[in-house]
């Protein structure tokens, strides 16, 4: 099956440690994305939301079980796709460069499909969806240096 890639940016006021901030709290996802609801499935490796802590995140009828992998502060937030869309070796790489006063933010994802035929409705409808957090995420995080 055929690797497929979104790769989405966004620039945002706000400093890396901000955008940062936001990323690893699952519990902020549902105010700055199009994600409803945030469960911390398993505590990570020194707890909370640390190395290998297992996300779930809840969307209409669908549920995406997702596990931390790679964690830098300020840097970057990866997680692997466990459960919830029929995808296989789903990746997210969500990087952070400080540029012009704020930060770049770019969301790279790869997968394949399961199904035969059907990675370029998934690579649409993604792209879609992870277009609209990045742009949330640069937003937010701008109103929380605001409030600040």
């Amino acid at each position: 099956m055929a690797k497929l890639d979104i790769d989405e940016q966004a620039w945002s006021p706000a400093t890396p440690e901000t955008v940062y901030a936001l990323l690893a709290d699952g519990a902020t996802w549902p105010t700055w994305s199009g994600i409803s609801s945030f469960e911390l499935r398993e505590p990570g490796e020194t707890g909370g939301e640390s190395l290998n802590a297992v996300r779930v995140f809840r969307t209409g009828r669908t549920t995406s079980i997702e596990r931390l992998v790679e964690l830098v502060p300020g840097r970057r937030l990866s997680y692997v796709l466990l459960d919830g869309l029929p995808l296989r070796d789903y990746r997210a790489d969500v990087d952070l460069t400080p540029v012009d006063a704020g930060t770049m933010i770019r969301w790279h994802s790869t997968f394949s499909a399961k199904r035969p035929g059907t990675g370029w409705m998934y690579r649409l409808a993604l792209g879609r969806f992870i277009r609209s957090c990045v742009r949330g995420l640069a937003e937010h995080a701008a109103f929380v240096r605001d409030a600040a």
